[in-house]
């Protein structure tokens, strides 16, 4: 199968761009602690990349936790994320993940468009606190959109803001819940982490790091190489 020439990169930021995910665990797991149960590590990767009240309500059913009214669900909720940005205010540039800053600029120098699509409403704050806003052209976050992830709308979104046909886009995704969103969006996805976790994703690496940047941008299809276009089972 042949793959459309790549014209845009759509990245998800919470565990991609900036290691914001222990942040979140952090939260979660404090909150579970108030409530009266524990929840581990393992448990909280169900919660990468969709809602806050969806996280809430796979954290409740975690703890055995039933018949929450939704003042008591909103509650909650503003609580965790009071929490989660109170560890966000320590955040500075250096807290940009490997490799993240000069991938962006290798693609930005290859006219590559670059945009980040966040289920997170807080997305704002942390590309101000990291300095590193001007390296997107496109911003869609938790703010901005009514479903969440594996819903594809995010990154649909993201693509027509950009003006690129979905097909043109590749995702940088660390969520099962993203990864599945932008393969139904129609879109090509890189998986950071674990490759049991994101077994969907046509390629997975553990950081930008892992690859030479121009090797994977050859692998992809900036240089001329279109590389893989479909699912690992298709190739």
């Amino acid at each position: 199968m042949q793959a459309q020439p790549f014209e845009a990169a759509i990245f998800d930021l919470d565990g991609v761009i900036v290691d914001t995910a222990k942040f979140h665990y952090k939260a979660w797991k404090r909150l579970a602690g108030e409530l009266g149960f524990a929840f581990s590590e393992r448990e909280n990767e169900q919660l990468k990349g969709v809602s806050r009240m969806e996280s809430l309500d796979l954290l409740l059913q975690a703890g055995g936790i039933t018949e929450v009214t939704p003042e008591r669900r909103e509650a909650l909720t503003s609580r965790k994320n009071e929490w989660y940005k109170e560890y966000l205010a320590t955040l500075t540039p250096a807290d940009v993940l490997p490799g993240v800053t000069n991938f962006l600029e290798l693609l930005r120098s290859c006219g590559i468009q670059t945009a980040i699509a966040s289920a997170s409403k807080n997305a704002p704050l942390i590309l101000e606190k990291v300095n590193i806003r001007p390296l997107f052209d496109v911003v869609v976050d938790g703010n901005s959109i009514v479903k969440a992830k594996p819903d594809p709308e995010v990154f649909l979104q993201a693509a027509r803001l950009l003006g690129v046909a979905p097909a043109a886009c590749f995702v940088f995704e660390d969520a099962a819940a993203g990864v599945e969103g932008a393969i139904t969006a129609g879109m090509r996805v890189v998986g950071i982490g674990d490759r049991g976790l994101l077994a969907c994703a046509h390629l997975t690496i553990t950081s930008f790091e892992q690859l030479e940047p121009v090797f994977l941008l050859g692998h992809i299809g900036v240089t001329g190489h279109t590389g893989w276009g479909g699912r690992p089972d298709e190739q």
